[in-house]
């Protein structure tokens, strides 16, 4: 019989879901979502994988998955039933056909996450949901000093949630990237991958660092120290959203 490996890029609003990756006692997750209208299209269970198992809460406008057909299907065709089925908050941007050993997180070069913070007293109406309000200015000097020590590769244990974690915490962060704009403050997280909850304790870290309850040259010693207890506080949900996710020559 014929197979189809599709890879599909998605944007996602993860406000109202328990995160992206499919989990016994809830059935509210992206992956079941788009699970669930493929097995309507196609009639026999589909199980997509995708390259960031973002957390509940967390948003996308670059996530990529993929996922294999039994039989001969269309890229187009999947994709108008994708988003004619899918919640309003869950649409597929693309879809294409790709080779069977494709897969999206394996495969998975670079990811590009954003946290946006907002500085002022109130949040915009419409961007309420995907801003972390703090109310305060930071100091974006001292900021930028701490992301320095924190780029490159590192072994970023401090900087992940998961205790029981027995799989190399060691990761590369290309470039961290910190814009003001108004009282919008974005920071922008380039690497090769990144662990549990790893993008929002470097968040919460950098914050004390800009609050003055950090130094920039801790960055250093909470790295060396290899204990979540070292790093800052995990940065809500609501403020991150998975950009983008780039591959090599081998993803077609």
């Amino acid at each position: 019989m014929m197979r189809t490996r599709i890879k599909l890029i998605l944007e996602y609003d993860g406000s109202r879901y328990d995160g992206w990756q499919k989990q016994g006692n809830t059935k509210n997750t992206i992956q079941g979502k788009i699970e669930q209208v493929l097995e309507r299209m196609t009639g026999s269970p589909v199980e997509v994988r995708g390259a960031g198992r973002t957390d509940a809460g967390v948003h996308a406008r670059g996530q990529t998955a993929d996922f294999r057909l039994e039989g001969e299907y269309e890229t187009a065709e999947v994709m108008d039933y994708l988003n004619r089925y899918l919640p309003e908050d869950i649409r597929a941007l693309s879809a294409e056909r790709v080779e069977e050993n494709f897969h999206s997180r394996l495969l998975a070069v670079s990811k590009w996450y954003r946290y946006r913070l907002w500085t002022g007293k109130k949040k915009p109406v419409f961007e309420r949901k995907y801003l972390y309000q703090l109310e305060q200015e930071l100091d974006l000097q001292a900021m930028e000093q701490a992301a320095v020590l924190l780029e490159g590769c590192h072994d970023f244990r401090s900087f992940c949630s998961n205790k029981k974690m027995k799989k190399s915490t060691v990761r590369t962060v290309r470039n961290i990237q910190i814009t003001q704009e108004g009282d919008e403050l974005i920071l922008d997280f380039y690497g090769d991958g990144f662990l549990y909850h790893m993008v929002r304790i470097l968040v919460g870290t950098l914050i004390e660092v800009g609050e003055g309850k950090r130094r920039p040259e801790e960055m250093s010693e909470i790295l060396q120290k290899k204990d979540r207890q070292a790093a800052g506080f995990t940065a809500p949900a609501e403020g991150l959203c998975l950009m983008n996710v780039e591959y090599g020559g081998r993803d077609k």
